[in-house]
């Protein structure tokens, strides 16, 4: 980052009010009428209904909008374990994103404590609060038993975002790029550099799209995932291949599919070299791809490449994807986002790529052609259509899943916002 966009990103978040967020009444308080209803003694009345039955909060508060957005600081964004305090103008930009793209209310919560089971026990605790749960930038393997532990205490989705949004997106993207070079799913070769939360979540997404498990090669730092390694913990252990490959120049030949979400500069030109005909790469560590886009494309012109990037094409993008899928599960009060909604989310996702690029869309990206093909396998994420097409296949997967506690909404397809 450059000294002046380093300066300009401080600014932007001190003036002209520190931080992105405020609150704002949603109902009239100006008189002494106003406030005797909204405080004492009104409010009693939508007390006790609440009371009497739970299910009236949503009918009276504004928990059904609102998501909480919940870290404890362990994993930030590619700079690491920083703490709960530094986390807050990650999860505050978090809460922009819900109000700019879905028009959900969001509240960020850094919760400082190292233990994992205090962890849960704290967010818990407050979950009823709120109508769904954001986690993110917590720390693997720490991350998989967190969430799996809230989904079974919470009667609210509760969602790690930096697992299964990074996964939705990169899945769209992926069957995308594969469609146009030509290959299927089930039979292509994955060679995935990276085995924390987004890996693993990538790839167990994958898999439901039609991936085989034997055609996944998982590495991590000290190499491929096999059979014989000892120092690998559960969560690891699922992706170990009974295989002679050890390292990435061994994982990469012939390989069709690329996915990095590691570090920089960690694929090479030469393993890239030696990658199946018409690969398919996915260098989304950030801001750093594992390899960069001018060297890739320098040696391979039959590559389609996506990065996590803004400034090169097919930019894997998680907002492009969460917003929308709490969108979906809010409006049908479903009690978990399942494997269904975030493969109708995939789905949407992929298939509006196909479709015409709105002009306002491609006015904010300098008038430049979009259509579907090697560089554009992704919506941008201002498409206006996001909201209404995955929004609406994530909520009629939540009915048609029973995960839903309402049906299919009336004012469904939403419009954009």
């Amino acid at each position: 980052m450059t000294d002046s966009l380093r300066q300009a990103a401080l600014e932007y978040h001190a003036l002209p009010t520190p931080g992105k967020l405020s609150v704002e009444l949603t109902t009239p308080a100006q008189t002494q009428e106003d406030l005797s209803l909204a405080y004492s003694p009104g409010v009693a009345e939508p007390v006790r209904e609440i009371a009497k039955d739970p299910e009236a909060a949503y009918l009276y508060t504004g928990k059904g909008n609102l998501v909480a957005v919940i870290s404890n600081g362990s994993a930030i964004l590619g700079l690491g374990n920083l703490g709960p305090l530094a986390s807050k103008p990650v999860m505050e930009g978090k809460s922009l994103l819900f109000k700019r793209f879905a028009d959900i209310n969001s509240v960020d919560i850094e919760v400082e404590c190292a233990s994992p089971e205090r962890f849960i026990e704290t967010v818990a605790a407050i979950a009823n609060t709120f109508g769904g749960i954001n986690l993110e930038d917590i720390k693997a393997p720490e991350c998989f038993h967190i969430e799996e532990a809230l989904i079974e205490r919470c009667s609210v989705p509760v969602f790690h975002d930096d697992q299964h949004g990074t996964a939705i997106v990169t899945v769209a993207g992926m069957l995308n790029a594969l469609e146009v070079q030509g290959k299927k799913i089930a039979d292509v070769r994955i060679v995935c550099l990276g085995a924390g939360a987004a890996a693993t979540a990538c790839c167990k997404l994958l898999l439901a799209a039609g991936a085989r498990k034997e055609q996944i090669t998982m590495l991590d730092s000290r190499g491929v995932i096999h059979a014989g390694r000892t120092d690998i913990n559960a969560f690891k252990g699922e992706w170990a291949r009974d295989t002679e490959m050890r390292t990435l120049d061994d994982a990469i030949e012939g390989a069709d599919v690329f996915l990095g979400v590691s570090g920089p500069d960690l694929l090479s030109a030469e393993q890239l070299k030696r990658m199946a005909e018409r690969p398919v790469v996915f260098a989304c560590s950030n801001p750093n791809p594992e390899i960069s886009p001018e060297l890739a494309h320098s040696v391979r012109d039959d590559l389609i490449m996506a990065t996590g990037r803004s400034d090169y094409p097919n930019q894997v993008n998680n907002v492009l994807c969460f917003p929308f899928i709490f969108r979906g599960a809010l409006d049908v009060r479903a009690t978990r986002i399942n494997e269904d909604m975030k493969l109708a989310a995939v789905e949407a996702i992929r298939k509006l790529a196909h479709q015409p690029v709105p002009e306002e869309v491609r006015a904010g990206y300098g008038g430049v052609e979009m259509r579907f093909g090697s560089e554009y396998i992704l919506p941008k994420p201002t498409d206006p259509r996001l909201l209404p097409e995955v929004a609406s296949a994530v909520a009629r997967a939540a009915v048609d899943s029973g995960s839903a506690r309402l049906p299919y909404p009336a004012h469904y397809p939403l419009k954009a916002l």
